[in-house]
């Protein structure tokens, strides 16, 4: 975990840190360059109750190149 991800989650409710950290998992980057996905919660950061996919640039830690990253959410798969 994070020290962003610490430091917000110290400030709330225990079901609410649940909650964040299922959202943000369901949050990923993808690289524009090579592809790679990652969560925002498996790069230190937290995504929750958010809406909109955005693009960052920022260095993908797959190809090590500087690229543009698609953020969108992917949907939770049913339990089966």
């Amino acid at each position: 975990m994070s020290r962003l991800q610490k430091l917000i989650l110290a400030f709330v409710s225990e079901s609410n840190a649940k909650a964040m950290e299922a959202e943000s998992r369901l949050w990923f980057l993808k690289c524009l360059r090579c592809a790679f996905e990652e969560s925002v919660w498996d790069i230190g950061g937290i995504r929750w109750k958010a809406k909109g996919n955005s693009r960052n640039y920022r260095k993908c830690t797959n190809c090590k190149k500087r690229s543009w990253h698609q953020m969108y959410k992917k949907e939770a798969e049913p339990n089966l």
